[in-house]
């Protein structure tokens, strides 16, 4: 009889394999005693498939929490498709914002991709997260769905929330670039402040996420700061202002590329480890780092 981490008591077979014991009746699987109908129906709705708390960080992105029921054996697991969506919507506008290959227009070019890869793929992986009861990635992914749904209407014309600022008079003064941009700054920045919450609440999940929050913190501030320059040097007609904020474009789009790569390297590991690849890529696994509230609780009655 073994002990596993999770204290769960194991049972060896024969050919040193072990098999998790039932406790919701005396009678073990191997019970000669069970009838082949009773030990059927104990496979089914017991199981006996125990993952590691690393492996479980690694695919749903968020530390092993008890939940009831066997939804996580039911269904797939929802945390790549959301990765997919988040990838294929920033991946293409970041290399846009740093203007590669003559690239450029803010991204305006891939709104397709912001709705239906970052908006419908990030929107329906966070919901299917919520029902398997992973807060945190449920939470992130409907954030991010949301923010690229915003962002693909906000370029969109039918929304006209560009056309919104223009001027009563003459559009030539600048009065209309100047409103939308110094505006749509403060979305910006309180993006960053979102994604600075995550950076920190990702020090207990992967060195992965924590790139990407930290450079997502980063990149939504240097991109406020571009649009908030661009409104100072349209408004004020000032060359170095606007010089200025294409420099903190072409950073932030740099600093949202790193954030794609990283979430490639995760993503990539996500599908090795759902496939049973028999060599897998390390996430950088930080869950005794920063040890939760409740593992200190039991340590600390098991001291007493």
């Amino acid at each position: 009889m073994a002990v596993e981490p999770n204290g769960n008591q194991v049972r060896a077979n024969g050919n040193g394999d072990s098999l998790e014991k039932d406790f919701s009746n005396q009678h073990h699987l191997n019970d000669t005693n069970m009838s082949g109908d009773d030990a059927l129906r104990r496979i089914r709705t017991a199981g006996s498939i125990s993952i590691s708390p690393e492996l479980f960080e690694k695919l749903y992105l968020s530390p092993q929490n008890a939940v009831k029921g066997d939804l996580r054996k039911t269904f797939g697991n929802p945390t790549p498709i959301a990765l997919l969506g988040f990838l294929l919507a920033l991946s293409p506008l970041s290399c846009d914002l740093m203007g590669w290959r003559g690239s450029g227009g803010s991204g305006a070019a891939a709104i397709g991709a912001y709705f239906f890869f970052g908006g419908l793929l990030m929107l329906v992986g966070g919901f299917l997260e919520f029902i398997l009861g992973n807060t945190f990635p449920s939470v992130v992914f409907m954030a991010f769905g949301a923010f690229w749904l915003t962002f693909g209407s906000t370029l969109q014309p039918f929304y006209f929330a560009y056309g919104s600022y223009s001027p009563t008079t003459t559009p030539a003064d600048g009065l209309q670039t100047v409103g939308f941009t110094a505006s749509f700054g403060f979305f910006l920045i309180f993006m960053a402040l979102l994604s600075f919450i995550f950076l920190i609440c990702s020090l207990r999940t992967n060195i992965c996420f924590v790139v990407i929050f930290f450079t997502l913190t980063l990149g939504f501030s240097l991109l406020a700061g571009a649009y908030w320059q661009s409104a100072n040097g349209i408004g004020r007609k000032d060359a170095s202002a606007i010089a200025l904020a294409g420099r903190l474009q072409i950073a932030g789009g740099a600093s949202l590329f790193v954030t794609s790569m990283a979430g490639w390297w995760i993503f990539f590991a996500i599908m090795l480890a759902a496939l049973d690849f028999p060599f897998q890529i390390p996430v950088g696994d930080l869950s005794t780092l920063i040890k939760g509230a409740s593992t200190r609780q039991k340590e600390k009655e098991n001291m007493v």
